[in-house]
């Protein structure tokens, strides 16, 4: 999982891991805003886990969810991404102008 996608798209993963880890607070999913390393460290307080003990929950959770980064990806790309090469394609012969 790209935690990086996670971290821009944490209001959609807010959910995922309230389900998964349902002590943690609000105010503790506002602190974690995507982190990895904070919802390590927000699982071990509030569940009294070792360090090893939350990152292999992270892990497995990762593993579940392997989807859900690709799925943010997805939703943040901008409209029309996939076409601008194309186009580009169409404008190209008009920028050549008349002598090209």
């Amino acid at each position: 999982m790209n935690w990086d996608i996670v971290e821009g798209n944490w209001k959609q993963f807010k959910g995922k891991v309230r389900a998964q880890w349902g002590k943690l607070t609000d105010d503790h999913l506002d602190v974690i805003a995507g982190k990895r390393d904070e919802l390590a460290g927000k699982i071990q307080e509030t569940y009294g886990v070792t360090k090893d003990e939350a990152e292999a929950q992270i892990k497995r959770f990762e593993d579940l969810n392997k989807d859900l980064g690709i799925r943010a990806f997805r939703m943040t790309r901008p409209r029309g991404a996939a076409t601008y090469s194309a186009r580009v394609a169409r404008v190209r012969p008009f920028l050549r102008g008349p002598h090209s």
